[in-house]
């Protein structure tokens, strides 16, 4: 199974986040960077035929999609239920910086039960240092709102939080604003590391801007981060922090991805290719038709090619991406040997660039970081899928308490 990741605004954005690695891409791109609706068309065409008869996920990503129009949406959700077949049951998805929602946005949305996933950083002090508009501006006022007409309508929706140098430090107060000030039942944290050449590192820190004010090409290259990047340690402390409140009393009523995953890997059901085995399911398409391996690498040596020639069949067994599949099968001695390998995998190629015990440059950035997550969830976890594997609610680790050996008692029990 793979998936695609269409970007029917390519690079384009009305945010100019401080720490977004996409805005460069037009530079590769192009400057008319709008998927047309012949395009759009031909993409759910061809993806489609090559899905299952079975439920069928359609993303859609920017930049900002939603840039794109609203009735290029209300045409594109129509026509993947007039191209489905009769056993294909479409849910789409789309990610957005939630700033240009509005009620008629959200009524769309709830009409075709579109997943609305809205990126936020936290309360307003945490969220508007970097997500800025061109004028400097903060958003948070603008994406709460877009937020609170998607519950108006009452659109499926979630959080995605990026966690950086500024929020890495406030992880309780990131996780209970999103939890008790919006209600969001369902969220995602995802570490931002910007990796750069020390010799770029100057421009990097200016937001990717050299001094004419055009920006540096992000390319997954180099040994060095910004100083806006999630250190590996606060990155676990995060992860910790967050699973502890989660653990205590938010089992089965909140959900965050990461623990999701961790639990699925578990009984070997890997859901997010950070934490797979392998790369290479995640295919990104972009507004000219021309398909990459995956949204961190839009960059000409991962180019697969096109679907106005080829399906997305043999897009995904081609050399290039086949190739790409097997960048997560090169781990260091420091990955073999962790007792944790089977829930990290080694995470994601474009945060493996650190010294490894070997010699080389092939160690996760973010390595101490994951360990110390999964180490510390593990007992936790391991009693969730004990409780699974006997049809019980996970919810019920919620009802005992820790410090034995073992990780917990139920309540009631003598340690």
């Amino acid at each position: 199974m793979f998936s695609v990741l269409a970007k029917p605004t390519g690079a384009a954005c009305n945010l100019a986040c401080t720490y977004c690695f996409f805005l460069s891409k037009n530079q590769i791109l192009g400057d008319d960077e709008r998927v047309s609706e012949r395009m759009m068309e031909l993409h759910l065409r061809r993806y489609l035929e090559a899905q299952p008869d079975d439920d069928v996920t359609v993303a859609w990503q920017g930049g900002e999609p939603m840039m794109r129009g609203y009735g290029f949406f209300a045409h594109a959700f129509a026509c993947a239920e007039r191209l489905a077949r009769p056993g294909q049951c479409i849910h789409h998805v789309l990610q957005t910086n939630g700033t240009l929602i509005d009620d008629r946005w959200a009524e769309l949305f709830s009409r075709h039960y579109v997943l609305v996933g809205v990126s936020m950083d936290g309360p307003a002090e945490l969220h508007d240092v970097y997500r800025v508009n061109y004028a400097g501006r903060g958003s948070h006022n603008a994406v709460v709102a877009g937020w609170r007409a998607l519950e108006r309508h009452d659109v499926q929706r979630n959080v995605l939080c990026a966690v950086h140098a500024v929020n890495e430090g406030h992880p309780l107060e990131v996780y209970r604003y999103f939890r008790d000030e919006l209600g969001a039942e369902h969220m995602q944290f995802i570490p931002i590391v910007e990796r750069v050449h020390r010799r770029q590192l100057e421009i990097a820190e200016n937001g990717w801007r050299k001094t004419d004010g055009r920006r540096l090409l992000y390319r997954q290259e180099g040994h060095a981060v910004t100083s806006r990047s999630v250190s590996a340690k606060g990155w676990g402390r995060f992860l910790n922090t967050v699973f502890d409140e989660w653990v205590s009393r938010d089992v089965g009523r909140r959900f965050v991805q990461l623990f999701d995953v961790m639990l699925g890997n578990i009984f070997g059901m890997h859901s997010l290719c950070v934490h797979s085995p392998k790369c290479g399911n995640a295919l990104v398409l972009t507004h000219d038709g021309d398909v990459y391996c995956c949204d961190h690498f839009v960059e000409p040596g991962y180019r697969l090619g096109d679907i106005m020639r080829l399906g997305y069949k043999a897009l995904v067994d081609s050399p290039v991406n086949l190739r790409f599949s097997r960048l997560k099968s090169s781990l260091p001695s420091d990955c073999l040997d962790c007792p944790v390998r089977w829930a990290c995998h080694g995470g994601c190629p474009k945060d493996r660039f650190a010294e490894d015990g070997d010699g080389g440059h092939i160690l996760n950035y973010l390595c101490s970081g994951y360990k110390a997550f999964f180490s510390h969830a593990l007992p936790a976890m391991s009693v969730m899928a004990e409780l699974v594997d006997r049809g019980e609610p996970a919810a019920r680790v919620m009802e005992m308490r820790w410090g034995t050996r073992s990780g917990c008692v139920e309540e009631g029990e003598h340690v």
